[in-house]
């Protein structure tokens, strides 16, 4: 059996790295930018960071930022349109998953027209040439869109979303720059923050993972818990880890696969619009202690990474139990609800299980489900 790993072609990190925009736009050959970008990101001057690297260069774009924050058929339908009436050669999509995914979608279909259907897409499309060449700059620290092979669109017709899967779609160049995540309310820095380490951690356990994931997953597991509590104080270190792990942990997961907690999070977000980090953390300590039966040992070295001490003198029940116990006080720590009540509506729950049951990312699970096991795990979070 052999391993597939798929990364940038280059990727730049740390404080002032938008600076390297226009070099590597010269060095490409690149002639106009479509820049995707999300409406707030454009009203509150965080895209114009980037706008002025450019205006700098003497380099030529044109915006488009119809993106919702779970962006949906429509917003890549148009997205497609104006691409096509823009006369642009590449991408800039600046901002969180929103606007990377929006994005990658529309570099897609632009050199797959085949899979002018978006509904196509869904999987793992067997699209034939890579998308128009993307440069992602993300404005989160948490999706790690910039250097996965994934996306997600929203069907709002069947109230459920998406997961897309395809190595043509990853960007040739991200530029993670702590100083573009500056901004971020402190809400929205905890619930990316706390997706970052879904990633990590179910990157960890999923049935694909192996050695070279494992290095990937268990620095960025360790870098988001110490980071985390900071970024959302605003600290420069805690932005600047966090800039860091969030990536590390998508270098991994976006070969290996996640897991159940995805799976459930992905209908919250399609059906009552849950930001999907807020999601993924109120879920991830549940699914935890249910796939533990099926992790082996691993739960002693995600409690290291965390922090914990004693590990390697505790019983299994205690690792697996300290690794629990430290995800959800890092959640409370940064302002995470701890349960599904003020979210879920039981009578939903039936739909909710089936389109878990029926999500890309649940395959990938440790452990074994049903449709009936993940409606029990929404009830236990209500």
């Amino acid at each position: 059996m052999s391993n597939r790993f798929v990364l940038n072609e280059t990727s730049y990190h740390g404080k002032g790295a938008i600076e390297n925009i226009a070099a590597e736009v010269a060095v490409r050959g690149f002639t106009k930018a479509f820049v995707c970008s999300d409406p707030d990101l454009i009203k509150f001057g965080v895209t114009q960071k980037v706008l002025d690297v450019l205006d700098k260069a003497g380099d030529i774009y044109e915006i488009y930022s119809d993106i919702k924050p779970n962006p949906t058929i429509e917003n890549v339908q148009n997205g497609v349109a104006a691409f096509q009436a823009s006369g642009a050669d590449y991408i800039i999509a600046i901002g969180g998953g929103s606007s990377m995914d929006t994005a990658k979608a529309i570099g897609i279909i632009i050199n797959n027209p085949e899979f002018a259907d978006v509904r196509s897409l869904e999987g793992v499309a067997p699209t034939k040439k890579p998308c128009v060449p993307i440069i992602a700059v993300p404005t989160t620290a948490g999706t790690a869109a910039e250097v996965t092979i994934n996306y997600v669109i929203t069907d709002v017709e069947k109230n459920r979303k998406m997961v897309c899967v395809d190595p043509h779609d990853i960007p040739v160049v991200a530029i993670v720059d702590p100083d573009m995540m500056a901004s971020m309310p402190k809400g929205l820095t905890a619930a990316t923050g706390m997706d970052a380490l879904t990633h990590a951690i179910e990157g960890y356990i999923t049935k694909g993972a192996w050695e070279l994931s494992d290095m990937f997953h268990l620095k960025a597991i360790e870098i988001i818990s110490r980071s985390l509590r900071g970024a959302v104080a605003n600290t420069p270190e805690g932005r600047e880890g966090m800039a860091l792990g969030q990536y590390v942990a998508g270098m991994g997961f976006s070969n290996v696969g996640l897991g159940i907690v995805h799976s459930m999070a992905h209908p919250l977000g399609a059906l009552y619009d849950t930001p999907h980090g807020v999601a993924n953390a109120i879920i991830l300590p549940t699914v935890m202690a249910y796939n533990a039966p099926a992790t082996g040992e691993k739960y002693r070295d995600i409690a290291k990474a965390m922090g914990v001490e004693g590990t390697e003198n505790m019983t299994q029940e205690e690792y697996r139990k300290a690794a629990i116990d430290a995800v959800q006080q890092l959640s409370l720590d940064v302002g995470i609800p701890a349960d599904l009540k003020e979210i879920v509506k039981p009578e939903d729950i039936p739909f909710l299980a089936q389109s878990a049951y029926d999500d890309a990312c649940r395959p990938g699970n440790p452990r074994d489900t049903s449709v009936e096991e993940l409606a029990e795990l929404y009830r236990s979070l209500i």
